[in-house]
């Protein structure tokens, strides 16, 4: 039992059971991280102009090719990769109720690629020689889209812009799903950006930071009022730190990820 016990705590044991134990931690997490796939997207609303009859202004008319249109929207939907997978062959529906899809544009940024209809969406608005597009068609058209992604990386991002025009005065609500297997598609409202991160987790992440430099102050420096000062300039600029440390982590899992 003596021997066993001096084994146990030979220096060269303890590298070799650290060095086996950090091989078999690391390939557990990258199981885990392999995992996850989850994509997100936001969608955002801008009026472009509403056809109206006002007892101040007159009357207001908004046309698209000619044709007359109530209530003119521009929307955008952004999608983005946040998994540490790539993926091929992504399909990608658009859908809604309360709006008519008219003109689009498509792209996969950083990249010239634009995004290609799928087939089973090519075969559904095909139309023989000589004919017009029937009324199912043209709902078919109006009411949803469908895309395929043939390789959608990592941290990749999606846009795909519509001018619409809403069947109401309100904004109108246009969906997105996808058909991946195990990838959970999560739906974010847009928020302010600061150096390509959300302020809100810039701020929360600064503040933490802030409260570690408040700690290291508090004890190297003697003087209350150069410790006050320190903490108020670095209140004014908490999300910029905040924002490079998010950066930093996410470079940091991107490399764990491969």
């Amino acid at each position: 039992m003596t021997d066993l016990l001096q084994i146990f705590q030979h220096q060269y044991f303890s590298v070799i059971a650290g060095g086996v134990g950090g091989i078999v931690t690391a390939w557990l997490t990258q199981r885990i991280l392999n995992r996850r796939g989850v994509f997100s997207y936001s969608v955002t609303h801008s009026r472009v102009g509403v056809t109206t009859e006002d007892p101040v202004f007159g009357n207001v008319a908004v046309t698209l090719n000619g044709q007359p249109i109530s209530n003119l929207y521009f929307s955008t939907l952004e999608m983005k990769n946040e998994s540490l997978n790539d993926y091929e062959n992504v399909s990608v529906r658009v859908y809604t109720n309360d709006t008519k899809l008219m003109t689009e544009q498509t792209q996969l940024l950083d990249n010239p690629i634009n995004l290609e209809w799928s087939e089973k969406y090519n075969k559904q608005l095909a139309i023989e020689t000589g004919k017009t597009p029937t009324d199912a068609q043209w709902n078919i058209y109006n009411g949803q889209r469908e895309y395929v992604i043939p390789i959608f990386n990592r941290n990749q991002v999606i846009r795909i812009a519509y001018l619409n025009s809403a069947n109401s005065v309100t904004a109108p609500t246009i969906w997105l799903s996808i058909a991946v297997k195990g990838v959970k598609l999560k739906f974010k409202v847009p928020q302010n950006q600061i150096l390509g991160v959300p302020q809100a987790q810039a701020a929360v992440v600064g503040i933490l930071i802030g409260l570690i430099v408040l700690v290291a102050l508090a004890s190297l420096v003697s003087e209350p009022w150069a410790i006050a000062l320190s903490a108020m300039a670095y209140g004014f600029s908490a999300q910029v730190p905040g924002a490079y440390a998010i950066k930093l982590i996410r470079r940091v899992r991107e490399a764990i990820g491969g």
